[in-house]
């Protein structure tokens, strides 16, 4: 039977962001890099891959280590840490995984016969006269690779360009042989970086970090993460050498700029940097990006929304979703967890996480413990919003709360909307579920829980009935 999509695709235990998602035979393979729960850096874990059915995307498989990061020669004694890697089949048929350690400013590249099995280390990028990319007088400082092949020809992308900084120009883009290592073809410059944006079209949302591309038909997609880091944007070319002229927003973490449900400067989560791609599935479209928990930078979990593409090849501005995988709005009955919560903000806004007295999703546990996400520290105004519901003779709600709080959560169908029901709570050690009667309207619905009263109570889950 398949299941329900939701956001985060993955369990709520899982950290993996920079995702690059690819369809090989008929199953989605997710690459990205790896974030420990409460970890203290980005990329604290070795690769691991995860995978579904292109018909079941409900259902992720857990496909072991393909890359520990003491196999580079770099690292032997794992001091450094692997950051967001790119995957691309070769020539031969072969999977060829890209990637930077995070001392280091030349590209690693790995192999494997098989998208998810164990990854061996195959050599670095370098200069016909063996002079490694990031070592040669006048390189860019190589981070985040991308990768694209077609026939013979390799093209990687790299980049990382922070306010500021002269020295670094933009997203580069250099050819590479069949030998997936050797340079045919010099670095050059595909979108510029704040410094050096004048002119260009890009003013705004100028390249920061997160180099991916993709073809759709005969047009080149490069898919970034822009100066202000929430948002993934898009640049198209009909080469993927260069040409690059600026598209558009594709999704943000915090979803700035969407105005269908809120006013369009409104931030309605905590987002900071953002790392993914585009993937086709079947007949439709979708961006994978990261979302961040635990009121830190550095456990990133993956999230994906279904894109509208405009006849002209423009993609319209994803809005951030629990249901993005699912084809659809979820089932408007039965129990969800809180950690599928779209929205999270407070009165206060935010644009960035990191904030203090705001509410976050969190664990049980250590990294690797498989226990289940909820959201905590649910002070006066704390909104989480979870988007959306197939509604229909909706007539009870009921909450699951633990910690100290008196106070009660608003139960409304949008973030400013009529308050439907109030579920009083009180301070309690374990998890209580409270339950108070509430008519929904039928249709597509979101399910808003603001919290009123004193404390800092945790919501693991709630109940349509």
């Amino acid at each position: 039977m398949k299941k329900q999509a939701f956001n985060p695709y993955l369990p709520s235990w899982e950290y993996i962001p920079d995702g690059e998602p690819y369809v090989f035979g008929d199953r989605v393979y997710i690459y990205g890099s790896h974030d420990f729960y409460n970890g203290y850096v980005f990329c604290m874990g070795d690769y691991v891959c995860w995978s579904a059915p292109v018909d079941d995307l409900g259902n992720w498989r857990y496909e072991g280590v393909i890359y520990p990061k003491t196999s580079d020669p770099l690292n032997r004694d794992g001091k450094m840490c692997l950051y967001a890697p790119d995957v691309t089949v070769g020539p031969d048929g072969r999977y060829y995984l890209y990637y930077v350690l995070d001392h280091v400013s030349i590209v690693s590249v790995a192999v494997c016969d098989t998208p998810a099995g164990t990854y061996e280390f195959y050599g670095y990028v370098h200069y016909e006269d063996g002079t490694r990319l990031g070592e040669k007088p006048g390189d860019e400082p190589q981070f985040d690779p991308g990768v694209l092949t077609e026939g013979e020809d390799t093209y990687l992308y790299t980049g990382f360009c922070a306010r500021g900084d002269k020295s670094r120009t933009g997203a580069m883009m250099t050819v590479l042989g069949p030998d997936m290592l050797t340079i045919k073809k010099a670095p050059q410059r595909v979108a510029p970086g704040c410094e050096y944006s004048a002119g260009t079209g890009f003013e705004g949302h100028e390249f920061f970090e997160a180099p991916s591309i993709r073809k759709r038909d005969n047009t080149y997609y490069f898919i970034y993460s822009s100066i202000v880091m929430h948002e993934l944007c898009y640049a198209v070319s009909d080469h993927p050498t260069g040409g690059f002229v600026y598209g558009g927003v594709i999704v943000s973490n915090c979803d700035l700029h969407i105005d269908s449900y809120k006013p369009a400067d409104m931030p309605a989560a905590y987002g900071a940097n953002n790392h993914g791609s585009m993937v086709q599935i079947g007949e439709d479209w979708y961006i994978f990006y990261h979302r961040h928990t635990n009121n830190t930078w550095y456990s990133r979990q993956g999230c994906a929304e279904k894109l509208t593409i405009r006849e002209d090849g423009s993609i319209e501005q994803a809005e951030i979703t629990s249901c993005g995988l699912n084809g659809g709005p979820l089932k408007g009955k039965g129990e969800y967890p809180a950690y599928l919560a779209c929205n999270l903000f407070t009165d206060v806004p935010s644009v960035y996480v990191g904030k203090s007295n705001v509410p976050r999703v969190m664990q049980d546990g250590r990294d690797g413990d498989e226990e289940p996400g909820y959201i905590a520290n649910f002070t006066e105004s704390a909104t989480a919003g979870f988007k959306y519901f197939l509604c229909e003779d909706i007539r009870e709600i009921s909450i699951w709360v633990r910690g100290y709080g008196n106070g009660f959560f608003e139960v409304k169908t949008s973030w400013n909307g009529e308050v439907l029901a109030k579920l009083p709570v009180q301070n309690t050690n374990v998890w209580e579920k409270y339950t108070a009667p509430v008519s929904i309207p039928d249709g597509v619905q979101a399910i808003y829980l603001t919290y009123r009263g004193d404390g800092a109570p945790s919501l693991r889950s709630f109940e349509l009935a």
